[in-house]
């Protein structure tokens, strides 16, 4: 995307800032940033938090926390040490306001260009945050605010939470993040459909047969129960991660690569998506919640066996839907969407299946039709490959397929940015929005998911269970086999 300039100094203050995602990822991200020297000019990384740590302590404990999620090779404690003189800690209630003067005061004494604040806590406390800075005097056209999902459990609880961050701060200040808009794998996908002449013209419905995009977690809920068993995988994965690679997928090319002109165009596959009746959502979704199984080699239980887990919750770790665009290039190509905990393995992907040729004159080395298909991993390794039928040496005319692989790791020789936090966070210092959420496109997204949530709640039966490190219940195969698909693996 096209990049502002960077600024002359910023701060940026993380709220809930000894906890999980800013110890594990957005400060190691900094630290990589800061390696890379993408961090330039004057700085400041405030962290506020509940734990009463002094400087030292803070400095040591995100110092051992950042280790242990840094690989080897990228680690250097020379670096580390001259990072750390951007860090500053404060202990701070976030929801009293007479604590805001501590903060006041720290950024008083770097005044700079650019004041990000992010607000990687229980969205419920993004209105009291964004009122206490307001009174503080600290939200000023220099300032930015980053809002980490979830943002509310319903279309109302969002609009709510959305109302009340824009009484202090003006869309263009509001980032709302998702960290798999900041992985390579993404952002090459807009690079390859809109760098290149080459898919152009067959990215439709006259030569696509579906689209396929998965996000697999090897992993149970792990320490999420209080969270997870509120929320469920649509909610957690669905109205943000998989929509958002949808629209990457299905979005017309935009006019330029501003802000303003990608994500317009987003919102427009949103619009576009059919939405759900009642008997669509039986038809067309699946729920599953996994039950004990083999994960990783070694047994596991099941979602209710979890800690603190209601023995009755009907709350789903699987999701599978067909989803459809009714627009002039997707119509009558099905989406399929599917995400789950438990599964076999760890991955992110998109899958483009083309359709066959017309009149096929080859047989195959294996006796099946192998289709054409375009394979984009996101994770945990990335690439683009293109699989196609190609003729093997020998006297006969039988086709194998083989693929043309695209290797980020292998063809560019520089170090991968891990998990997307390290581009979104230069992005929004540099005040670019275009891999952002736009509140009207997180508005369509829950409006879009919300028939299936009502749907589900009103359905007594409950969640299909399915054994941990499978791909799902059956009924998400049978999801495709209805309209003569499978997922690719399975073929």
């Amino acid at each position: 995307m096209s990049q502002p300039s960077f600024p002359h100094s910023f701060n940026i203050v993380f709220f809930g800032g000894s906890g999980d995602l800013v110890t594990r990822k957005l400060l190691p991200s900094l630290y990589q940033c800061h390696k890379n020297n993408l961090l330039v000019g004057q700085g400041g990384i405030h962290c506020l938090g509940l734990e009463d740590y002094s400087q030292t302590e803070f400095v040591n404990f995100a110092r051992e926390k950042a280790r242990q999620f840094i690989s080897g090779g990228e680690w250097d404690d020379a670096v580390w040490a001259s990072f750390s003189r951007w860090l500053a800690y404060d202990r701070l209630d976030a929801t009293q306001p007479e604590g805001y003067g501590v903060l006041q005061e720290r950024l008083s004494r770097t005044l700079a260009e650019v004041n990000v604040f992010y607000l990687s806590t229980a969205s419920f406390l993004f209105a009291p945050i964004c009122e206490n800075l307001a009174r503080a005097g600290l939200i000023g056209a220099n300032a930015r605010v980053v809002l980490e999902k979830p943002m509310g459990h319903d279309l109302a609880s969002s609009n709510a939470i959305a109302e009340a961050v824009s009484r202090y701060f003006l869309e263009n200040q509001i980032y709302r993040i998702d960290h798999y808009l900041g992985k390579e794998s993404v952002q090459n996908l807009i690079a390859l459909r809109f760098g290149n002449t080459l898919f152009e013209p067959l990215w439709r419905r006259e030569w696509i047969r579906n689209v396929q995009i998965t996000i697999a977690e090897e992993v149970g809920i792990g320490t999420r129960s209080g969270f997870y068993d509120q929320a469920g995988a649509l909610r957690d994965m669905v109205q943000n991660h998989l929509l958002q690679l949808l629209c990457f997928v299905a979005m017309e090319p935009p006019s330029s690569l501003k802000s303003s002109a990608v994500r317009d165009e987003k919102l427009k596959v949103l619009e576009s998506l059919v939405e759900f009746s009642r008997e669509d959502v039986y038809a067309k979704t699946v729920r599953g919640q996994y039950r004990p199984g083999i994960s990783g080699g070694q047994p596991v239980g099941g979602y209710l066996e979890e800690n603190d887990i209601p023995a009755d919750s009907k709350t789903e770790t699987f999701v599978a839907i067909k989803a459809e665009i009714a627009n002039w290039r997707w119509a009558g190509v099905p989406f399929y969407l599917r995400t789950g905990k438990r599964m076999p393995e760890r991955l992110a992907e998109i899958v483009i299946n083309f359709r066959d040729v017309p009149h096929p004159i080859f047989p195959m080395t294996n006796g099946n039709t192998a289709h054409a298909r375009l394979e984009i991993r996101l994770q945990p390794d990335e690439y683009i490959r293109l699989y196609f039928n190609a003729k093997p040496p020998g006297d006969t005319m039988e086709l194998q397929q083989v693929y043309l692989d695209l290797n980020f790791a292998e063809k560019f020789k520089i170090r991968r940015p891990e998990g997307g936090y390290e581009r979104l966070l230069l992005d929004v210092i540099r005040g670019n929005q275009a891999l952002f959420v736009r509140q009207d496109e997180q508005e369509q997204a829950w409006r879009w998911v919300e028939p299936i949530l009502n749907t589900w709640a009103a359905d007594s039966t409950g969640p299909k269970t399915y054994t941990a490190g499978t791909w799902g219940p059956s009924a998400a195969s049978a999801l495709l086999s209805k309209d003569g698909f499978c997922w690719h693996e399975e073929e």
